[in-house]
């Protein structure tokens, strides 16, 4: 997965995950939205056969990279506790 930056200003990051159509940017659209100081965030395929999806992230405060970059770290998470549970469970 390969992300492309478009647009930043203080409190907007746009940008392109490549490769990427509606699993993991949903995904992350909805770990983004538990944190309290993002205000607005969402993605778009510009067409229906698009490979790339666009995401918008607005923050109330604070700064998008930095709300991108902890909710990845959360879905990391999530993603290794998962890992760990199936292992027990494939046992």
């Amino acid at each position: 997965m390969e992300l492309k930056e478009l647009k930043k200003t203080k409190d907007t990051l746009e940008f392109k995950l490549l490769g990427e159509r509606h699993t993991f940017p949903q995904l992350l659209k909805k770990e983004l939205l538990k944190d309290s100081n993002v205000e607005f965030v969402s993605y778009k395929l510009r067409h229906p056969f698009d490979k790339d999806s666009t995401f918008i992230v607005k923050v109330k405060k604070g700064n998008p990279k930095t709300a991108l970059s902890e909710a990845a770290k959360r879905i990391g998470k999530e993603a290794d506790s998962f890992s760990k549970e199936l292992q027990k469970a494939l046992k």
